[in-house]
């Protein structure tokens, strides 16, 4: 099971998406509002996905993506909205999020857009050579990187 971590100003919004993500196999370890104090919080937590609604696109928004992209660089980050506009999915795109989540949730495209993310970056790893530099650990469980498929992406 993935960690997962979610921030959002809105509460029946955080607890919506936490149940969705604990309904597809996903470890929702925290959820808090975009304070400093909770992000701070919440960057403790070590997550390996982060479900994240900024708000409008502005540099201040938008730096918080920067703040969290510098704290957990190996996060998954998700930018979470229900006006996905062209400056909103331009930033994101360009701060390296890994996928959008819109509002209102439909399970089943929350679900895939996080699978289709993984699967993703495994395949990368995978196809990524190991020099002689590098040391490159597998997970114990190879399970864990996404419910129902193998370390390969492939299902089981």
């Amino acid at each position: 099971m993935l960690k997962v971590v979610i921030i959002d100003a809105n509460s029946i919004t955080r607890n919506l998406l936490s149940t969705l993500l604990v309904a597809g196999g996903h470890d929702v370890v925290g959820t808090s509002n975009t304070s400093d104090a909770s992000l701070a919080r919440a960057i403790k937590l070590a997550p390996q996905v982060l479900c994240v609604d900024i708000g409008e696109a502005s540099d201040q928004n938008f730096g918080i993506i920067d703040m969290l992209r510098k704290a957990l660089p190996k996060a998954l980050i998700f930018l979470v909205s229900g006006n996905m506009d062209s400056a909103l999915v331009q930033g994101g795109a360009q701060r390296g999020l890994h996928g959008f989540i819109v509002k209102p949730f439909n399970p089943l495209t929350v679900q895939t857009v996080i699978r289709n993310a993984i699967l993703k970056i495994a395949r990368q790893l995978h196809a990524k050579p190991v020099n002689a530099t590098e040391t490159f650990e597998a997970p114990d469980q190879p399970t864990d990187l996404l419910p129902g498929t193998t370390s390969t992406g492939t299902a089981t």
